[in-house]
């Protein structure tokens, strides 16, 4: 089982990781806050990053963060395109699931 169907079993869908109600949103932002799906996956996407950088040791921590804030640039990147946003977050998730299944476990 992967660490994205757990947690889709363990987390219910909530609101964005970010203050929709800001004046000011990016526009990438403000897509996610009016798309549920996109809304879900930022959720997903952010829970699973959570978790895993508990699991992972720490000198891999800060790898695992600049990892996250090039994927955001790269969510950036693509405005308000929504097709573009959900691939973002399918590669980024795809990322985490790999990185989930890497990390050595005690036998």
């Amino acid at each position: 089982m992967t660490l994205c169907s757990l947690l889709a079993v363990a987390w219910p869908a909530t609101a964005a990781s970010f203050d929709c109600d800001r004046t000011e949103l990016a526009p990438d932002e403000k897509a996610i806050c009016d798309n549920r799906a996109l809304n879900d996956a930022d959720v997903r996407m952010v829970t699973t990053f959570d978790i895993l950088s508990g699991l992972v040791a720490m000198g891999a921590r800060g790898e695992m963060q600049d990892q996250q804030t090039a994927w955001l640039k790269e969510r950036q990147a693509c405005g308000a395109d929504v097709a573009c946003i959900q691939s973002a977050y399918d590669r980024r998730m795809q990322q985490l699931n790999e990185a989930y299944k890497n990390i050595s476990r005690p036998l």
